[in-house]
């Protein structure tokens, strides 16, 4: 299924991985969920990266986000490389890391998910599998997917950044603002009225002066969960 959209319900795949054969939502259960790819094994951008998550797992957990990985490469692969992302980040070299990782050796889902970076490709000409970021609610359905090429690295604690403003805008009528970090204010939503505003914000809204003198600029603390 090339090309999801937001919304969109997310392919309830069947697939190894480095913890065994897994359903996707039955994986996901009831939890919020992160789904990464990779474009091979033993490649350097990738090592740093699932360094990274591996050391940001517990935030993840924390949030209620389980993590799945995927390279285009085969469980024992993954296995062996496990050993180098650990010490890279200077833990044991355990071959297994903090969350599975899908072994996707034939493609199958990197075509179905609309993962192939056609500017880059391996060796043997076949494209590399771009650097994807599906991020999926306890609905199943596809809240955010960030596209990056194979020869950038992403920053994981962005990602981080976005669950959180992902959570909280689910629960409250708020807008996260440019550079948001948790505890820092939010917006108020443009369809709420200035009257419901005051009722559902209590701790204030404080609208920015403009020239155009339009009143839509509005703040409020962070609410409490």
């Amino acid at each position: 299924m090339p090309g999801l959209l937001l919304g969109d319900l997310f392919p309830n795949f069947e697939a190894e991985t480095t913890c065994g054969k897994i359903k996707f939502h039955d994986f996901l259960g009831n939890s919020w969920g992160i789904l990464f790819s990779h474009p091979r094994d033993y490649t350097p951008v990738c090592t740093t990266e699932l360094g990274r998550a591996a050391q940001l797992y517990p935030e993840f957990e924390k949030r209620g986000v389980k993590m799945i990985a995927l390279s285009i490469d085969n469980v024992t692969d993954h296995h062996g490389w496990s050993k180098d992302i650990n010490a890279y980040n200077g833990e044991e070299p355990t071959d297994t890391l903090p969350f599975p990782l899908i072994a996707d050796d034939k493609r199958d889902l990197a075509i179905a998910l609309g993962m192939l970076d056609p500017d880059e490709r391996d060796n043997t000409g076949m494209p590399l599998t771009a650097r994807c970021v599906f991020i999926i609610g306890p609905d199943k359905k596809l809240k955010l997917s960030i596209l990056y090429p194979a020869t950038t690295g992403r920053n994981f604690d962005e990602i981080l950044r976005v669950v959180d403003s992902l959570q909280l805008t689910a629960k409250q009528k708020v807008a996260t603002p440019v550079d948001w970090q948790q505890g820092d204010r939010v917006m108020v939503l443009p369809n709420i009225p200035e009257e419901d505003a005051c009722k559902l914000f209590p701790r204030g809204v404080f609208t920015k002066d403009l020239p155009s003198g339009k009143k839509y600029l509005r703040y409020t603390p962070q609410p409490k969960e």
